[in-house]
């Protein structure tokens, strides 16, 4: 086994952002990933840009190592199809809104029937229970029902979208941690299992420490920029060309900074010997921090701090993170060829496993490119059946 989730076969019926990204997952861990599209039209990301010629850079990205056959599911005999899929198949997976499966026949009570080790993953806005579940949802919605666009932005300023879609990032992770969960359950007892993962439950599990915030002091978190809501310092500040990201988690780490910012006597002060007084003090102390840190160069500043392990960063555009040595060094930027798209950089795998490490085979498939492939290999089809039902406009 070279990979981690070799030999699992996953059934993708999903599109866009929050399903692709957690069969990506499944994908460059290993599984085979069988992309699942609608004849002629695919997965609707196809269709965002940039494009490379008539290929989506956006589609590329989150559908590596994953293989494409084209299906028709509301013809009765791409459903027989499908059906037999899933007897060969460990997981399936969709997102489509509560309700659509069910109306195909094909909701996860009528496919357990089928095959009972089967892991039905459905990722959706607002999750199969529940007063909103038959509601749409976009990333930006479930961002702001959630919270997290009402603690993020400027200081007194307007709550503010966070720029990735986290609000599909988020239940695509949540999404491949329940299928793994699964899976694992099912390796056990045999027996596979819904896993039902809702944008929304997604945003509201990641606010982090605001909602105890909340019950504790009664407060209602609004956007503090970009310092940390707790801890104090944790924010960029000016230097002589640019801004750096200094974080002195703890007093430690304080008493370091204080040093090497030669002002020893802030460390002592009674007003910030604590993060807690930090805090209390903040409107005090910061303009100290930043009147010592505004003296030297973000690259100056850097080789201090790191030479002394307070945490620190400068504030990278996209093109610098691209450059960035350790990303590189950590193979988070990868160079694959596509057939038509030619040579397209994108995110690697994050997930450094020692003895089965993920790693990107193959690039985004062609709509339908591996229909007859698929075809013969699970269901054992010949070029006369296959030529057949192309007759029946069902691929």
């Amino acid at each position: 086994m070279n990979q981690a989730l070799e030999g699992i076969k996953v059934l993708d019926l999903t599109r866009v952002l929050a399903g692709p990204y957690a069969t990506m997952i499944l994908a460059d861990l290993g599984a085979d990933v069988i992309k699942i599209e609608m004849p002629n039209i695919g997965d609707d990301s196809r269709q965002f840009g940039p494009f490379v010629g008539e290929e989506s850079a956006y589609f590329m990205s989150l559908n590596r190592n994953k293989r494409s056959i084209t299906l028709n599911l509301k013809s009765e005999t791409a459903k027989g199809l499908f059906v037999e899929m899933i007897k060969e198949a460990d997981v399936v997976v969709e997102n489509f809104r509560p309700g659509t499966m069910e109306k195909l026949g094909l909701g996860y009570d009528e496919l357990k029937k089928i095959n009972p080790r089967i892991i039905y993953a459905a990722s959706s806005g607002f999750g199969h229970t529940g007063p909103y579940s038959k509601r749409a949802a976009y990333d930006g919605v479930v961002q702001a029902m959630g919270g997290i666009m009402s603690i993020t932005g400027e200081k007194n300023g307007k709550p503010t979208r966070v720029g990735p879609s986290i609000g599909d990032i988020a239940a695509g992770m949540f999404t491949s941690i329940g299928i793994l969960a699964a899976l694992q359950y099912r390796n056990v007892t045999g027996v596979g299992q819904k896993v039902d993962v809702a944008m929304l439950d997604c945003q509201v599990a990641i606010l982090e420490n605001a909602i105890s915030r909340y019950v504790v002091t009664g407060e209602i978190p609004n956007p503090a920029g970009n310092r940390h809501s707790s801890i104090v310092p944790f924010e960029p500040f000016e230097t002589v060309d640019g801004e750096i990201m200094i974080a002195a988690g703890n007093d430690t780490l304080w008493t370091k900074l204080c040093e090497v910012m030669e002002r020893r006597d802030l460390a002592d002060h009674e007003f910030f010997k604590t993060n807690l007084l930090r805090n209390t003090n903040y409107d005090i102390l910061r303009p100290m921090i930043a009147e010592a840190i505004k003296t030297k160069t973000t690259y100056e500043w850097q080789e201090i701090l790191d030479r002394v392990g307070v945490p620190n960063g400068p504030i990278n555009t996209v093109d610098k993170v691209l450059q960035d040595p350790q990303v590189i060094a950590r193979e988070m930027i990868v160079e694959i060829e596509h057939p038509v798209a030619g040579r397209l950089k994108m995110p690697g795998v994050p997930v450094k496993l020692s003895e089965t490490p993920g790693s990107i085979r193959r690039p985004a498939p062609l709509l339908g490119q591996h229909t007859e492939e698929i075809l013969k290999e699970i269901l054992g089809f010949t070029n006369e059946k296959i030529d057949e039902l192309m007759k029946e406009n069902i691929f």
